[in-house]
């Protein structure tokens, strides 16, 4: 007889008894402010901006609408799953609910370790940008004192997150609203400048920047694409803490549509402003100067803000810090998630009795993160850029085994109504096969050794750490496969199609009886 039959799950609780977290905490806006912080809108734009303009010129604005479609078309898979199985281990969940054991745990490592990653840079954005600020900005070039500055943002970070989500939503909302206080006065400035002819550059709007056909080279528009897929990444964060929002079947599904196109229109907006404010030449403030490329709004901050230049740096600052909070997040419940369906060691399920948090969890996130940061600057500082650049691997990796996942588990329902074919089906398997295409077509030009900042192993050292961190997940899978703690997972007797899945029971929710194989339910 089936755990479900049973009426319990793999630990043996009740299906409505969750892992312990602090259920009902976030609403919508709580949910989205999360969504929009992991994303971290104002360093994402700083940092790629200037690349994709580089790459396709004047069509940065269609290059930003194009890598919304994925993102768009991933999230509606999200939400359908997480409306039937709303558990905080996401991806690793469906994906092994969909395919069995060996897929979903590498779904849960591919977003492990994106987060890993990130945080590092994330570190390193905040040291350098904390030290611009004091004094004449020269330590900002000393990397012993920006490592250890980035330690600490690491560590207060993963202390505010153990110490509980409500907390870590409280600052979120000061966070993003600095960020969206610095865009705002960007465009305004921006706008004004142009106005009273004062932007030395301005040029005036061209619907050519809205138009698809309009790129010179598929090379260029396929690497303008990939680079603004990067800056939408972290919307997902929101699903990650569905076990902690009021409605956990609709409010989490709802907040990560709502941030991706909040996020859209937050681009979009912003480079327009900056295309007509500095156009796209390539000398001077123009966004087509390779000098800018590395950040725009440092290039641009006194021209167009003047004495309030400041603030954009703050902003650059207070993005990283708020992403490096919302990172933690969802990848320690994730791997909380694992742990509790045995697919990690129990150590990992431990919640906080207080705080109710993923203790243990958190602890090790923020751990790894500074430890990988600390080695990798100690290695090399090149080797740590092209960590950065190889995320989109991690990031294409785990969307796309979530759409996939979504077509699969819901396989015998797809086309029962309108609303099944679209959102299950359409959209989902779409997004899916667009990531992967751009993971292969990703992973082709890292290899090359041209592409990045080092070479290893006699190709780039972009493929060898973005192929490398995932291939180091299949051998941690395979050594704790080993351990008699695993088996329950990896017979698929912990967690498969038709086993209950930990989660709280909520006053708002629906049915949370448990799906069968076919997505009937049982």
């Amino acid at each position: 007889m089936s755990q479900a039959a049973l009426g319990k799950n793999a630990s043996g609780a009740p299906p409505g008894a969750g892992k312990g977290l602090s259920a009902g905490t976030l609403g919508v806006w709580g949910s989205v402010v999360i969504g929009l912080a992991s994303t971290a809108p104002v360093y994402s734009l700083a940092a790629s901006l200037g690349f994709v303009v580089l790459a396709v010129g004047a069509q940065a604005p269609i290059a930003f609408i194009l890598a919304f479609i994925p993102m768009l078309f991933i999230a509606f898979a999200y939400r359908e799953l997480n409306r039937e199985i709303p558990d905080c281990g996401t991806s690793f969940t469906w994906a092994t609910k969909a395919f069995g054991p060996w897929v979903g745990w590498m779904a849960g490592w591919g977003v492990a370790v994106a987060g890993i990653i990130v945080l590092a840079n994330l570190a390193q954005i905040a040291g350098i940008y904390l030290w611009l600020l004091i004094g004449d900005g020269s330590l900002a070039e000393n990397s012993l004192v920006v490592t250890a500055t980035g330690v600490f943002f690491i560590a207060a970070m993963t202390y505010i997150s153990y110490r509980g989500v409500e907390i870590g939503a409280k600052l979120q909302n000061v966070l993003l609203g600095i960020q969206y206080l610095a865009l705002g006065l960007f465009v305004v400035f921006a706008l004004i400048g142009i106005a009273d002819g004062s932007a030395e550059n301005a040029t005036s709007p061209s619907l050519d920047w809205f138009n698809p056909f309009a790129f010179e080279s598929v090379a260029g528009f396929t690497e303008a694409v990939l680079l603004a897929l990067f800056i939408y990444w972290g919307w997902d964060a929101c699903l990650a803490l569905n076990e902690e929002t009021r409605d956990a079947r609709r409010i989490p599904g709802l907040a990560a549509l709502i941030s991706t196109v909040l996020l859209l229109i937050t681009y979009v907006g912003v480079t327009v402003a900056a295309m007509m404010y500095a156009g796209v030449g390539e000398e001077g403030v123009g966004l087509g100067n390779e000098g800018n490329a590395e950040d725009v709004f440092f290039a641009l901050k006194d021209v167009v803000l003047g004495p309030a230049a400041w603030l954009l740096v703050v902003a650059v600052l207070v993005s990283a810090v708020s992403s490096t909070q919302t990172t933690i997040l969802p990848t320690a419940r994730g791997t909380l998630s694992m742990a509790v369906y045995r697919a990690l060691p129990s150590r990992f399920s431990t919640v906080h009795p207080r705080f109710k948090t993923p203790s243990f969890s958190t602890l090790v996130m923020g751990v790894s993160g500074i430890g990988f940061y600390v080695v990798m600057t100690l290695v090399s500082e090149n080797i740590l850029a092209d960590s950065i650049l190889s995320l989109g691997l991690a990031i294409a990796f785990y969307y796309a085994i979530t759409g996939y996942a979504c077509v699969w588990y819901f396989r015998r329902e797809l086309f029962t109504s309108g609303h099944n074919f679209v959102f299950r089906f359409l959209l989902p398997l779409l997004g899916a096969l667009i990531l992967s295409a751009a993971f292969i077509k990703s992973a082709i030009d890292m290899a090359d050794v041209d592409y990045g900042y080092s070479v290893l192993l006699g190709v780039g050292g972009t493929f060898v750490v973005g192929i490398g961190s995932l291939a180091l997940g299949l051998v941690l899978m395979l050594l704790w496969r080993t351990r008699s703690g695993s088996l329950p997972f990896f017979r698929g007797e912990s967690l498969n199609a038709e086993t209950a899945v930990l989660v709280p029971d909520s006053p708002d929710a629906t049915d949370a009886r448990p799906r069968s194989i076919d997505g009937g339910l049982t």
